[in-house]
């Protein structure tokens, strides 16, 4: 009993017993544990960007009369965006939290050059394989044999045995399924057994064989979407491969017109927030000029002190207001940093960014059965889904062929050879040598059947099928899905278009109503006949109205643009065009040298070829149709952003000094695996 509690309690009572004299010598452990350590990368890695590097103190209450500023025009910006750098940059994105989802010019070569699914890849399936074997062997056994017997005359007592082998083939598979291997096999022996006409000798043959599935891996169509020798449920052709090729391309350029969208967003809202800015400068020096006249009143005994509180209140509101379009999360630099950000430019550089792009005003309409047919057709979304299906209806005609046993055809040629030499003539012994045996011909076998193998039921192969038959159904269904949202998400686009147009209309009869109102009252209060509130309320009321006229501005550029994203004619409207990028010169020799063996057939409709997986090529870029303008532009006439420079730049901190000749930079627009190119200047209408 004692013993048994020992051994159960042996582990804590060692735990207990204290170190002893003996136990000097410290523990790897006692320094050592999990620790947060730095990554050491390459050097060229080290260095953060000269954007981020070259970042100067952010600007917030600081008057921008005193700033240089660039002139920026929304070519300009667009350009810049699509040119600079190798990431694909969007203001919702999480760069810094999720690196892994952002979108790269190098995804699309990324999945061509993919040693899994890309196309390469499924293509090396059908590369030659060379398989060689070259080994040396030693015997020295010993044998059961009766010792000084009979047994002993015709069989050594210890087998011993010098020998090597050499084992080669070439193994080629074909796109319908076809096998073809050419074997070679030398063995040499060399060993004490009797009754040998050489001590040592060499056997070999030379091999051809075809093996030809007949049901199941058969056919180039299905080697083109499984692939060969690919398992049930397993889809790597080289056409599934090219497709999701395409997908990415496809990601590629939502990418893209996710960042000119972004782009033309920041910069309107740019332009937005300069006129806000204006507007509480106006209402600023309104409610100042009050605030001086009332106080002036009540120094003369004209006045109360409650009117002159009212209108310093006001004045203190506005200057609330004015600072908060200057530094606030939509003021002007706030939002002119997120425009830095998209054009790859530092956060602050000392320069201020100065849209000068002109709104347009002038009422657009779009034909509606025209927009409705490119937005179900153009949109990338459509396109990137129906490469879905197509890969789904590929997957069902793979997996239908696959539902078939396996019966292959296997048909084998051989050359037999046996000589004292591998190679040479020394006499006119026939079994010299072995290559001279081996050409003779004299000794040949061939081999010819089939083979038949299939699981009992096809239960998986059965599977397969109705897995990709839902598989299609599902991917239909999201198609139909995706064209009944654009539908809906178009038809908001145009009644916002029309919604944005009108209230621009109205927003600015609204503006020039306040306008003349606040200098009615302006007079009636000067005159004594009204309340000073009731001025002042008028003045709250012009801001605001003036406010509500530039927002609808921007809104109906806005919609303008979102009537272009929804019929998928983005990019062609701002005259992006997508470009593969520069290969490498070695690419392009081998380009060259191997199209000098490429010949057009002389009659290309008589070759049998599988159905087609491509509709053809397509141009995003390419213009989407418009009905042509309607309407006349509003008398609003004000297109410069900034006034005059005051004579005290700090009463009105917006009045900006004139541009300083900064050129627009742009990085290379060339970049393997996918680039961006702009071709042209924007139109200044759909």
């Amino acid at each position: 009993m004692l013993a048994t509690t020992v051994v159960h309690s042996g582990c804590g009572i060692a735990q207990k017993i204290p170190p002893g004299p003996h136990d000097t010598t410290a523990s790897y452990h006692d320094s050592v544990g999990l620790s947060i350590e730095y990554p050491q990368v390459s050097a060229c890695t080290n260095d953060p960007p000269p954007q981020a590097l070259g970042t100067s103190q952010p600007l917030a209450f600081e008057d921008p009369s005193k700033l240089p500023t660039r002139n920026l025009t929304l070519e300009e910006a667009i350009r810049m965006a699509v040119g600079t750098d190798t990431t694909i940059r969007n203001l919702g994105g999480a760069i810094v939290t999720a690196p892994a989802s952002q979108t790269t010019v190098y995804d699309p070569g990324l999945a061509h050059a993919n040693p899994l699914g890309g196309v390469e890849a499924a293509l090396s399936e059908f590369d030659a394989q060379y398989n060689g074997q070259l080994y040396w062997e030693k015997i020295d056994q010993p044998s059961n044999v009766e010792q000084g017997g009979l047994g002993a005359a015709f069989n050594p007592t210890a087998v011993q045995a010098t020998g090597a082998t050499f084992n080669n083939e070439l193994v080629k598979q074909t796109a319908q399924g076809s096998q073809f291997a050419m074997r070679h096999v030398v063995n040499y022996n060399r060993t004490n057994r009797p009754f040998r006409e050489y001590p040592s000798d060499f056997v070999g043959f030379l091999e051809a064989e075809w093996r030809q599935p007949m049901m199941q891996g058969a056919g180039t169509q299905f080697n083109q979407i499984a692939g060969p020798n690919s398992q049930i449920g397993q889809y790597n052709g080289v056409l599934i491969a090219r497709i999701n090729e395409d997908v990415s391309l496809a990601d590629f350029e939502a990418a893209i017109i996710t960042l000119v969208s972004d782009v033309e967003t920041s910069y309107w809202n740019l332009q937005q927030s300069y006129r806000f800015l204006e507007a509480n400068l106006r209402g600023r020096e309104s409610a100042l000029q009050n605030f001086q006249y009332e106080e002036a009143n009540l120094k003369a005994g004209n006045n109360t002190l409650d009117q002159v509180a009212q209108a310093e209140s006001q004045f203190f509101q506005f200057q609330a207001q004015v600072q908060n379009a200057l530094a606030g999360e939509l003021g002007v630099y706030a939002t002119e940093q997120r425009l830095r950000y998209l054009l790859g430019m530092p956060a602050s550089d000392g320069l201020l960014l100065k849209p000068t792009t002109e709104p347009i005003n002038t009422k657009i309409v779009f034909d509606w059965n025209s927009a409705l047919d490119q937005a179900l057709t153009r949109r990338v979304e459509i396109r990137r889904q129906k490469w879905n299906v197509k890969r789904r209806e590929l997957e069902l005609i793979a997996s239908r062929l696959n539902r078939r046993p396996r019966l292959d055809f296997l048909g084998q040629y051989r050359w037999r050879g046996l000589g004292d030499h591998l190679i040479g003539d020394a006499d006119v012994d026939p079994l010299d040598n072995l290559y001279g045996s081996i050409t003779g011909g004299d000794y040949q076998e061939w081999q010819a059947g089939l083979e038949l193998s299939f699981p009992v039921g096809l239960r998986a192969a059965s599977t397969a099928v109705a897995h990709a038959r839902l598989n299609v159904a599902r991917e239909r269904s999201l198609l139909q899905e995706a064209e009944l949202r654009i539908s809906h998400d178009l038809s908001n686009a145009t009644r916002e278009l029309e919604r944005a147009h009108t209230l621009l209309d109205t927003n600015y009869q609204r503006w020039q109503a306040d306008l003349r109102q606040v200098e009615t009252l302006r007079a009636r209060k000067e005159g004594g006949k009204d309340e000073i509130f009731i001025y002042l309320q008028a003045q709250r009321q012009v801001v605001a109205s003036e406010v509500e006229f530039y927002r609808s501005l921007t809104d109906y550029n806005l919609a303008i643009r979102d009537i272009h994203l929804q019929k998928g004619t983005l990019l062609a409207y701002n005259q992006v065009m997508l470009n593969e990028g520069p290969w490498a010169a070695g690419a392009m020799n081998d380009a060259y040298e191997g199209g000098r063996f490429f010949t057009p057939r002389k009659n290309p409709g008589a070759v049998r070829t599988t159905p087609l997986v491509s509709a053809g090529p397509f141009d995003p870029t390419a213009p989407g149709v418009t009905s042509p303008v309607v309407g006349s532009s509003l008398p609003f006439q004000d297109s410069q952003l900034i006034d005059e420079d005051p004579q005290n730049p700090l009463d009105n901190p917006v009045r900006i000094a004139p541009a300083s000749d900064v050129p627009a930079t742009t990085g290379p627009a060339g970049n393997q695996g996918g680039s961006i190119e702009f071709t042209s200047p924007i139109a200044p209408q759909p």
